[in-house]
Formats: structure tokens, C-alpha cells, sequence
């Protein structure tokens, strides 16, 4: 397939770290770095912000205009669109496993089986899980958490006294995800597949055939569809339809011979980008399945992409790997 480029809209980035996240705070472009630091995209160069002193930043995620990193020291972490560092939680001996932030700054961490959920105002609230938690996730609509975890997911309300309601599943649920219209929740799973939820009902859904681990997803951002990663190719699932996936072949973008390791669809439009294990950043456009090279290594080999962002306009995409290199892209 003839591929259009981008490469030349390219402006590339030594992060000299492995990229734990990529975000845009307030237009500004935010690396998160497995060295425990951020390097920010200022107009007067980069700058390195110290968020985990002699420590590795494990995960990270955006809570309305904050980077909220948590770290193998136990201490979870947000910096403003300004730089400015603020601690939030501290604990010794152990690991921040999973975060979620929401639009209004209300955010959540885990630690082994322990949760907490820190809303707008600053209240904290703290749930036991059934086991070690690994994936958190706020609802679009309401103050509702679902926490992936052995077994199944819990939905729990902070903020409520109901009691949790818990979706089961035999196995080990990793990364968890609504849709954004809320109709669907969709979680990761240890036996390379998927598996979802119509909540309306609780009905489930079952998405296999994958050769490795799906470990990112992204909603289009009229909620139809899902793209994933973990196979040679884009793999897209339907949600449009109130029986979501099933019965309905996925379909595949950006078929390569190296395996996607992230995707990201456009915050307005059909379009999703895809990162490889290769080092390989493509875009693609579901109308027609045309695509667009955005970055291919200069010497081929392993340099996974670990992370993949748009700001909120879809004019700029950030991209960071595993090997430590980065980049962001000018959409034309």
C-alpha cells in the first residue's frame, strides 16, 4: 500500500528515558519519564521537572489540566500546566499500580488492593478490592469508578453509600475503559483478548483472536469505535449498534509486519494513530483505510512506541518509546 508521510512535520525529541505518558497540559506538550521525571515542550526549549526523586515513574495520567504521576516509591504526584509540584499521597515500601484522573481533577490510585479516590474538592475515599487492582477507570457520566481487578470489575461510587456492584469474569483483568456515551465497559485480559460489559444489562462480551496482550485502547470520539492493540495490525471494534461487537467481524488498520503496541483515535475525527513495536507511528483513516506515515526509525530494530497523545484540537500528536526517543507531529 502507497503510504502519503508527515516524517517531514516531525520535530524530534530526546527524552533519554523510557516514556511512561504523553499529555498536553493547557497546549503544552508533557513527557512522563521512567526516570522520574517530566521534560516539558516549553517555547523557550525543554525543561526537566523532578516529580520522583530516585525513583521510576510506573504510570501516569492527565486529571483536568494536571500530569498525575505514580512511582515504585509509593508516592503519587501531580504538576500543573506550569510546573508547579504538589504531593498527594505518600507511601512507603510500596507500588502506585494503576491511576485514572478525570476532566474536573478528580483523580484515583491504587496500590495492591488498596484504592483511593480523591475528588475535585479534595476529599479522599478509600476502597478494599477483592485482589490486587490493575486498572482504574472514572465513568463519563457520574462519580463512578471501575476498578479491574482478578475475576471481574467493580463499579463503585465514592462519594455514595451503595454498596459496589460487582461484573464477573473468570480470569485476570488488566486495563479498563468505558465508552464514552457509557453504554459499555471493556477491560484487558492476561489470555490475550478482550472482554466487555453492556452495562444497561450486564450482558457480556467476548473479543479474542489476538496473538499477544491487548495493553492500549482508545474510543473514537463518537463512541463507534475501539480501536486496540496487540496484533500485526489496528484491530477496530463496533460499538455502535446496542449489541456492541458481537457477531461483527473487527476491522484492521495499518496491517504491518511488527506487532501495534499503542493506538490513540483523533479527539474529533475518524482518523486513529498507531504506534509499533518497530519504532513505526502511522495514521490511519477509517472512512477509507488511507494512511499516513508519521515516523519510521531511522535505523530499524526495537524502539516500541510506549506512548501516543493528541492535544485537544487534533493539531499536534506526541509519540514517545520505550528506548527513550519522542517526537511530536504538526498536522498540515
Amino acid at each position: 500500500m502507497t503510504r502519503t508521510s508527515l516524517t517531514e512535520n516531525l520535530t524530534p525529541i530526546a527524552a533519554c528515558a523510557h516514556v511512561t505518558g504523553a499529555f498536553f497540559l493547557n497546549g503544552v506538550a508533557v513527557l512522563a519519564l521512567g526516570d522520574g521525571t517530566a521534560l516539558r515542550l516549553e517555547q523557550g526549549g525543554e525543561r526537566r521537572v523532578e516529580l520522583h526523586k530516585d525513583a521510576a515513574i510506573l504510570v501516569a495520567t492527565r486529571a483536568g489540566e494536571r500530569l498525575v504521576t505514580g512511582g515504585d516509591d509509593g508516592r503519587v504526584v501531580a504538576m500543573d500546566s506550569q510546573g508547579s509540584v504538589e504531593e498527594f499521597s505518600r507511601e512507603d515500601g510500596k507500588w502506585i499500580d494503576a491511576l485514572a484522573g478525570r476532566g474536573d481533577s478528580s483523580l484515583a490510585w491504587s496500590s495492591g488492593r488498596h484504592v483511593v479516590a480523591r475528588d475535585a474538592q479534595g476529599a479522599l475515599h478509600h476502597f478494599s478490592a477483592p485482589s490486587s487492582v490493575r486498572g482504574l477507570a472514572y465513568a463519563p457520566k457520574g462519580y463512578r469508578l471501575a476498578i479491574a481487578h482478578y475475576n471481574g470489575v467493580t463499579l463503585w461510587f465514592p462519594n455514595a453509600a451503595a454498596a459496589p456492584e460487582v461484573l464477573s469474569w473468570k480470569g485476570s483483568h488488566l486495563d479498563v475503559s468505558f465508552s464514552p456515551d457509557g453504554r459499555f465497559l471493556v477491560t484487558s485480559m492476561q489470555e490475550n483478548a478482550l472482554h466487555g460489559w453492556r452495562l444497561a444489562d450486564k450482558r457480556d462480551m467476548r473479543m479474542s483472536g489476538y496473538p499477544a496482550k491487548t495493553r492500549s485502547f482508545s474510543w473514537s470520539s463518537d463512541g463507534h469505535w475501539l480501536a486496540t492493540s496487540g496484533a500485526e495490525a489496528c484491530i477496530v471494534w463496533p460499538f455502535k449498534d446496542k449489541d456492541g461487537p458481537m457477531k461483527k467481524p473487527p476491522r484492521e488498520c495499518g496491517v504491518r509486519s511488527a506487532k501495534v503496541s499503542r493506538v490513540a483515535f483523533h479527539p474529533k475525527t475518524l482518523v486513529v494513530a498507531i504506534g509499533y513495536e518497530d519504532g513505526w507511528v502511522l495514521l490511519c483513516r477509517l472512512t477509507d483505510a488511507a494512511e499516513i506515515l508519521v515516523r519510521k526509525p531511522l535505523s530499524e530494530g526495537h524502539d516500541p512506541v510506549a506512548a501516543l497523545a493528541w492535544d485537544d484540537d487534533g493539531r499536534r500528536l506526541m509519540f514517545g518509546t520505550s528506548d527513550g526517543n519522542a517526537g511530536v507531529v504538526a498536522m498540515p
